[in-house]
């Protein structure tokens, strides 16, 4: 470790370090190139998902190459004339050339008259991009000519897809602008100088870039495709997590520059200080993004393989290359607050190490108080809903949720996307009577067939992908059971939606208890104690459900929407105690070095003193950044970035700074059972221990017998 750390700060070798550094990230990029994501959010189920199999059996039909999108025709009041259905037939005949046969099925008036509605068949195109355009070109044949006064929207299964995949269109330029404006104008305040910002900021920004082209890499070697969801969360994860550690280690940095004349001497203590710490920390979210990959879902598993090459890319960056770059440019880097050599321990007159002392004095009495805090703004979980229908996952309605609703208003409102059944030719008649006799179906209608097998479009009376649909879903599979020979599979949108729920919920239930185990182990293996981690895996835990709490409040009254996402409630528990727990690492490492000079309680105290501000600092900007998903007009993201930057704050503010800290006074030597401290409570009030004791210049350090510099405490 000494080694490396020389290697990378020496005045000879920082220079090839940084050189190396771009070197590598120069020859990354002309390798392998940078492309932005040009395929939609894939649907990721496993080849057993009911759904997929009749996708499978669909394939047999000679339409199984073809999707469709709807357009949907209407006035804002009044019904259609004859006039207006002749130029929406006229619209049909022109859209041929667009149409995958060439032939676009008459106009279907609703029976009030009022709606009208065009089913064009269409190639099932993959790029997005084309998707877009020829979506862009539908939209303009329908729309022109049309008589004043009738609106036209694009729906249906392809007007959702474009819709979806348009909130991700340049998605990682804007959540990276914005992410970096964030990132800046809190390292400006952060360090109150104009030129230091610069330096992590571009780090990370480089660290980032690289990150999306290895995370493809990755992902292309392993045959999993990355979409634009996953890395504009795979950017504010780096931006995050990459800064964290930044400021980590420049305020260790800054502290070290006041012990240590030669700038790189300091540099390399600090960076042996507060490397490990940064390794675990990584090391912790990397591991548990990476659980991911045990999932069904392909959207977690792409989620999960991004993530943690991202992680491992900025822990790399930021101890590797922001060392060397902050050692080149020296201490002016922090004018006009430049940590001068030889001046007074700010550590000691530091208002956490305060705190720390007010919570030592009565730590049961602030635990107990903490914990109820904490299950407070738990409460709001009893209104928590979970689950979002396909019109409600958009902050601002797309022109596709708006054509759905107007279909719901003048037909029934599954007529858009049908349950398909697939049963053996055989037994269409009978398949037919019963499905008619469940509740919540309107009609079914007969399919393409061949020889062996037989579709039914099933139309039901709900919401596409709403509670109620599944419900019908769910009794329509459990009906085919008894109806023929009891082989009927039931497919579609809503079928698709269901089974989707239902691996999100076996994810959830595999991997929550994975990161629980990883998050655990690794702190056993960091703190070398079982309590310690224990307690810290309670505290974070706690804070996640109060953060889900806040949030359901916050969903239901400010923002007002009518559930949270599916998959919200796995990521943000991955988020928060993956990246929660990183303060806490940050508070138990460095108290973990004080307690051999302080003992456990007064460790505690200076361990807060010294990392409060910087934690503090970390939290902050870790919040607003996942708060930056929010201006994406996607519920789930927005919904992901609220609980987190919830969860973030509370952990920062509260457990980190009141909580952990008093359970580490109650327990005192035992915080680190089964170990024994090297130096007890007990032993450090009799030497007279007080955690007020500055460290001093290296000089001065020098001049101090050995025996008198012992109980000097370290930061």
């Amino acid at each position: 470790m000494i080694a490396i750390t020389r290697f990378i700060t020496a005045a000879r070798t920082s220079w090839i370090v940084l050189v190396a550094g771009l070197a590598a990230t120069v020859g990354l990029f002309i390798a392998a190139g940078y492309q932005s994501a040009d395929s939609a959010p894939p649907v990721g189920l496993p080849d057993s998902a009911e759904s997929i199999q009749v996708a499978d059996l669909q394939e047999q039909f000679s339409d199984d190459d073809a999707t469709s999108g709807i357009l949907v025709f209407g006035r804002e009041t009044g019904e259609l004339d004859e006039a207006d259905l002749a130029a929406i037939t006229e619209r049909t005949v022109e859209l041929g050339d667009i149409s995958l046969d060439g032939f676009v099925p008459p106009p279907t008036v609703s029976e009030d008259g009022t709606t009208a509605l065009v089913v064009v068949p269409l190639e099932i195109e993959e790029s997005v991009s084309v998707q877009a355009e020829r979506a862009d070109e539908i939209r303009a044949i329908a729309a022109d000519g049309l008589p004043d006064g009738i609106e036209v929207w694009f729906t249906g299964a392809e007007g959702f897809l474009v819709d979806i995949s348009a909130v991700f269109a340049g998605a990682n330029f804007v959540l990276l602008g914005v992410t970096a404006l964030v990132v800046a104008v809190l390292l400006i305040v952060t360090y109150r100088s104009p030129v230091l910002w610069i330096v992590p900021l571009a780090v990370v920004g480089v660290a980032d870039f690289i990150a999306g082209i290895a995370a493809r890499l990755v992902a292309d070697a392993s045959g999993i495709t990355l979409d634009g969801s996953v890395t504009g969360i795979l950017s504010v994860l780096v931006f995050g997590a990459g800064t964290n550690y930044a400021l980590l280690l420049i305020a260790r940095y800054r502290d070290e520059l006041r012990l240590n004349q030669d700038r790189r001497e300091a540099m390399a203590i600090a960076l042996r200080g507060a490397g490990p710490a940064i390794i675990a920390s990584g090391s912790t979210v990397a591991l548990a993004l990476a659980t991911l990959l045990f999932g069904e879902l392909s959207g977690n598993r792409s989620l999960g393989l991004a993530g943690a090459v991202g992680i491992v890319v900025a822990m790399a960056y930021a101890l590797i290359v922001l060392p060397a770059a902050l050692v080149v440019f020296g201490r002016w880097l922090f004018w006009p607050l430049v940590p001068r050599y030889g001046t007074r321990d700010t550590i000691s007159r530091s208002p956490w190490g305060k705190l720390g002392r007010a919570v030592s004095k009565r730590p049961i009495v602030v635990a107990i108080v903490g914990f109820l805090v904490l299950g407070a703004m738990a409460s709001g979980l009893s209104t928590l809903t979970v689950g979002l229908s396909q019109n409600d996952r958009f902050i601002v309605k797309p022109e596709a949720v708006l054509g759905q609703e107007r279909i719901a208003e003048a037909f029934s409102a599954g007529s858009t996307a049908p349950a398909a059944v697939i049963v053996p030719v055989g037994d269409v008649d009978e398949v037919t009577e019963g499905l008619l006799e469940v509740a919540g179906v309107d009609e079914v209608r007969p399919g393409p067939a061949n020889d062996d097998i037989a579709q039914l479009d099933v139309v039901l009376d709900a919401d596409p992908e709403s509670a109620e649909s599944f419900a019908i879903i769910a009794d329509l599979r459990t009906a085919l059971d008894d109806l023929g020979d009891g082989s009927g599979l039931v497919g579609g949108i809503d079928a698709e939606g269901l089974d989707l729920r239902d691996a999100q919920q076996r994810d959830q239930n595999l991997v929550i208890p994975l990161i629980l185990v990883l998050v655990l182990a690794v702190l056993i293996v960091l703190l070398r104690s079982l309590l310690a981690p224990l307690l810290l895996l309670v505290a974070v835990v706690a804070s996640f459900f109060s953060a889900v709490g806040i949030g359901s409040i916050l969903f239901e009254t400010v923002f007002g929407f009518p559930g949270v996402d599916t998959n919200v409630l796995l990521f943000s528990f991955l988020f928060l105690v993956a990246l929660g727990v990183d303060y806490s690492i940050f508070l138990v490492t460095r108290a973990k070095e004080e307690v051999p000079v302080l003992g456990t309680s007064e460790g505690m105290i200076r361990a807060l003193a010294a990392t409060g501000g910087v934690i503090t600092s970390a939290g902050i900007l870790l919040a607003a950044v996942f708060a930056v998903l929010g201006v994406l007009p996607l519920i789930t993201l927005t919904q992901v970035g609220v609980i987190v930057c919830v969860g973030v704050l509370i952990d920062t503010l509260l457990v980190r700074t009141v909580i952990v800290p008093a359970m580490a006074f109650i327990a005192k030597d035992r915080f680190w059972w089964p170990r024994r401290p090297e130096l007890s409570d007990a032993d450090a009030a009799a030497r007279g221990a007080n955690g007020q004791a500055e460290r001093m210049p290296d000089e001065v350090a020098a001049a101090t017998p050995a025996t008198d510099r012992e109980a000097v405490p370290t930061a």
